[in-house]
């Protein structure tokens, strides 16, 4: 006979209740458990981030093995002109890129209406006047041919190194998109010869002397000893850094991105690679 209890409820169907009712409670609770923990993209997402060619594809190697430990999977697509990744990006070719500061971008912006945001710093690269042929920028001869970047952006950076060093003047209250139209001082009538910044570099040979990304100097064989003027590191506005297309920039996966970049263990990579020119910028 059923024992019942003082509220006439059957105990045997009661205890039952009670021990499904726990272990329900127990499987969300782990269930619930395990979504917390999880993040928002699948285990096998895997997104594609253009770079630029050379050495910039070392570091990304330790890069994608350190997304690889959080879940993400990274593919990344060598460029070889600075163009091609934000068009990319723009037409969702690519997820995101790594190749640019932040008036580079704003110019892109201006010009091709990309919607493209910054999400999180990479490195800086101070640009340098180099030559072959002088030690110092007082050695440079009246009528040097001097090569600069002729992108807007890398070009108004590279007419301020030149005035840094003594070369030129800028007109008052020249913005970051200077172009040789501002100038207003030249003592030793000099000749400003611009060039795609991924020649500039391989051009040296031809010239008295040229500015020079530093990647793109690297590229070309130039060295330390032969830069003779550098742009200031302290208040640089020039870092790089990784972009994704406008509304993405709050993915879960975006911040794993980041966060794959920004570690000790990159670091490492990118002062070997880079050995001293490009400086960590996070």
């Amino acid at each position: 006979m059923t024992k019942k209890s003082s509220e006439g409820l059957d105990t045997r169907h009661f205890s039952r209740r009670t021990g499904l009712a726990a272990l329900i409670a127990s499987a969300v609770a782990v269930f619930g458990l395990t979504i917390a923990a999880a993040p928002s993209f699948a285990a096998d997402k895997t997104i594609k981030v253009g770079i630029m060619s050379g050495e910039d594809e070392d570091v990304w190697r330790v890069v994608t093995a350190e997304a690889a430990k959080k879940g993400l999977k990274i593919e990344t697509v060598a460029f070889n002109d600075y163009t091609q990744p934000n068009e990319a990006l723009e037409r969702g070719e690519v997820d995101a890129n790594a190749f640019q500061h932040q008036p580079y971008l704003d110019n892109q912006i201006k010009q091709h209406g990309y919607h493209i945001v910054r999400v999180g710093y990479t490195g800086v690269w101070p640009i340098g006047l180099y030559t072959k042929k002088y030690k110092t920028v007082a050695d440079l001869p009246k009528g040097a041919v001097i090569g600069v970047p002729n992108d807007p952006s890398n070009e108004g950076r590279a007419l301020r190194v030149l005035q840094n060093a003594g070369v030129i003047k800028l007109k008052d209250g020249t913005g970051i998109l200077a172009t040789t139209a501002d100038i207003v001082e030249n003592p030793k009538n000099v000749e400003i010869k611009e060039l795609d910044a991924g020649i500039v570099g391989r051009s040296i040979d031809d010239l008295d002397a040229a500015v020079v990304n530093t990647d793109w100097a690297l590229k070309s064989g130039l060295s330390a000893k032969d830069r003779i003027a550098q742009e200031s590191i302290d208040g640089n506005p020039y870092r790089n850094f990784i972009a994704v297309k406008q509304g993405s920039e709050n993915e879960a996966w975006v911040k794993t991105l980041v966060a794959s970049y920004q570690n000790d263990t990159v670091k490492a990579e990118f002062d070997k690679v880079y050995k001293g020119t490009g400086l960590s910028a996070y």
